[in-house]
């Protein structure tokens, strides 16, 4: 439960424009769909995928780190990674199982972008299920054990000389197309209420500097009401 009192004190110290801002990333955000990093090596890839969410209104990003750590380059991001949710499996003996088996607990199908045979076309997709998009380690893309568990697997039709795009070329036209195919359809695809109150609140918290002594004095000052 969202705290409303804390939310109109730091709202104080944000403007009008700021605010208004949030509020409207807010309706276009979801968790419909959810993207998977698998083992990137470039800092340039996790970087432009991460872009990529924010930008295509994605709030979750699963990253699992078996041999490289994400990095996120501030230059290439624009700091879009304040703005999503980093759910990270890197301290883990089974991190890419563990990472599976939270999301399908979650809901989500797996869904992995490869030029599998079996592979449907991302303006084919059917985008009614909740699904998390898995893209995996530059060149030889998602490991075995995903592939396995998979739920469905998805392709970018290509017609020239080259047989695959850069990974995070490949994010951002799946989420593109899903996305937008989302927004204009029926599907209730949006944030709940709850949900939209905790990230308004954490956006808040983040574009606030200091904002560690203003919330010690914002508790100061309720104690003293007391």
């Amino acid at each position: 439960m969202v705290d409303q009192q804390l939310v109109s004190y730091l709202e104080e110290f944000v403007t009008e424009e700021r605010k208004a801002l949030f509020k409207q990333v807010l309706e276009n955000r979801t968790k419909h769909f959810t993207v998977v990093l698998e083992d990137l090596y470039q800092k340039h890839n996790w970087s432009a995928v991460v872009r990529s969410c924010d930008v295509f209104g994605i709030q979750d990003i699963y990253t699992i780190e078996n041999k490289y750590s994400a990095y996120i380059s501030n230059g290439v991001g624009k700091g879009a990674q304040k703005w999503v949710d980093f759910h990270r499996f890197k301290t883990r003996e089974n991190n890419t199982q563990d990472c599976v088996d939270e999301l399908k607990e979650k809901g989500y199908q797996i869904i992995v972008t490869t030029p599998h045979e079996d592979s449907s076309f991302v303006s084919d997709f059917d985008i009614t299920k909740k699904s998390a998009f898995v893209f995996g380690v530059e060149g030889a893309g998602a490991s075995d054990l995903i592939m396995n568990k998979a739920d469905g697997y998805l392709k970018i039709p290509m017609y020239g000389f080259t047989e695959s795009l850069n990974v995070s070329v490949a994010a951002a036209i799946t989420l593109q197309n899903t996305t937008e195919r989302l927004h204009k359809s029926d599907i209730d695809w949006k944030l709940t209420d709850e949900q939209k109150e905790g990230l308004y609140l954490s956006w808040l918290e983040k574009s606030i500097g200091s904002v560690k002594h203003i919330k010690e004095r914002y508790y100061k000052e309720l104690e003293n009401k007391k």
